[in-house]
């Protein structure tokens, strides 16, 4: 069981990009969904999360106002906005899923139990 990140690429300062996750083998509906990032040298970090029924979203600090996170249940994917992308965006991006249903959002990655390959984000200043 994967989840598929995809979307990523190469942006210049102020662009833009939309990041999505879906599943491959089940459906994630009811799973709280997270994004975090892993940019070289760093540890991986809390980007955004969505609960399972896309009623309450999270983000850090260094992308509120910036990043949104949503969701689309009946296709099975979440997304991630990513408007006015700064050069310390640039990170390997991962969505990951609760590790049980109906659990509450974590911003600790110990607290996702699925996890994608991860797509790369690169932002040129």
């Amino acid at each position: 069981v994967q989840l598929q990140a995809s979307g990523g690429g190469l942006v210049q300062a102020g662009g833009s990009l939309r990041l999505s996750c879906a599943p491959s083998g089940r459906t994630f509906s009811t799973y709280g969904i997270g994004w975090f990032r892993q940019a070289p040298g760093k540890e991986r970090e809390f980007v955004a999360a969505i609960t399972w029924r896309g009623v309450a979203t999270y983000y850090s600090d260094s992308v509120k106002g910036r990043f949104t996170i949503s969701r689309d249940n009946a296709k099975n994917t979440v997304y991630l906005q990513m408007n006015s992308l700064k050069p310390e965006d640039t990170a390997v991006y991962y969505c990951a899923a609760t590790r049980s249903a109906y659990m509450g959002i974590s911003y600790y990655p110990v607290d996702y139990g699925f996890w994608g390959q991860g797509t790369q984000v690169t932002v040129s200043s």
